[in-house]
């Protein structure tokens, strides 16, 4: 058994400065401008060495939203530094501006509710109480708790956990679809979501409750390019201690990939013990998915670029 096959579950999860060094090794690998070439339009949205003419991205971005995204998307790992920097700098905007279809749905807020302190664990409420403390003291007798109020936080809603499938060659549209994946989720729980990038490794972006920025998340997952095995059962369990965290009514699991694990144990099993799991596949690769979701009676949708993920991400959340 090689050495890397040892390592406990704790050893593959990367987390605060464990996680931002992973990111910044994974950053090293960049895509050169003959590589770029490849991209319809990059002439024109980059014509020299160290530059990114940002009204031709706009008009490519009208004409051909998803291609023009997996341009940006590579973009943000070329080896030409400047361009590289601009290209990080678009990306977060462009991005934002993506998901930001309406009014965010801060559902994974909770908010401070009073009740009556004989139905309550939570702390007394002095102030709603002074008539009735005033008039059992001047009878001398223990004010009846029904005749007072507690303060207690109600639960969030929602919790959500966005594992996002960075093995293999990530780059280009499903880079693109992941960041905009997380965007959406942060977007509609900003307070109770975590964002795992994971391959035989989970790096943990975003842990859950931290409200972390979405432009933050956003920029390290275009870093992530891709890496490694699939150890989708590694990345499951990890999903499952993230929610752990949230005392949510509804905690839900969004698993972006093709469902296809080259490495690690059985995630049938592992999907089993989440309250909730939604996969989001692409389109034209959804066999293992499908096969995953059936044997679970869980969801899943197919997602043809980043531009489908608004709306599939709204769905998943809203239903």
């Amino acid at each position: 058994m090689r050495a890397d096959e040892r390592r406990t579950d704790d050893e593959r999860t990367l987390e605060d400065g464990a996680a931002q060094d992973a990111v910044a090794e994974a950053a090293r690998r960049t895509t050169s401008r003959q590589a770029l070439a490849r991209h319809r339009g990059f002439e024109q949205v980059s014509p020299q060495v160290g530059q990114l003419d940002e009204a031709a991205f706009d008009d490519a971005l009208r004409a051909d939203p998803d291609e023009a995204m997996a341009l940006l998307a590579d973009m943000t790992g070329a080896t030409d530094e400047r361009l590289r920097d601009l290209a990080r700098r678009l990306a977060g905007r462009v991005v934002v501006d993506t998901v930001r279809t309406g009014t965010p749905r801060r559902r994974g807020i909770g908010r401070l509710r009073h009740a009556p302190a004989d139905r309550s664990s939570g702390e007394l409420d002095l102030d709603r109480g002074l008539e009735a403390l005033a008039t059992s003291r001047a009878h001398g007798v223990a004010p009846a708790l029904d005749e007072l109020h507690a303060r207690e936080w109600s639960r969030p809603d929602l919790a959500v956990c966005l594992l996002v499938d960075r093995s293999g060659s990530m780059g280009g549209a499903r880079l693109a679809t992941a960041a905009v994946a997380a965007a959406a989720c942060l977007w509609r729980a900003p307070l109770d979501t975590s964002v795992v990038a994971f391959g035989d490794e989970a790096v943990v972006l975003a842990g859950q409750g931290s409200g972390r920025p979405a432009e933050q998340v956003v920029e390290d997952l275009f870093r992530m390019r891709g890496h490694g095995p699939t150890d989708l059962a590694l990345a499951l369990r990890v999903a499952r201690q993230q929610l752990e965290r949230s005392s949510a009514a509804r905690r839900i699991t969004i698993l972006l990939s093709d469902a296809r694990a080259t490495k690690g144990g059985d995630p049938l099993a592992e999907a089993a013990a989440l309250d909730e799991l939604v996969i989001v596949c692409p389109a034209g690769d959804s066999v293992e998915a499908e096969q995953l979701a059936g044997a679970l009676g869980a969801r899943w949708v197919e997602v043809s670029g980043p531009g489908a993920v608004p709306e599939a991400v709204a769905e998943v959340l809203s239903s």
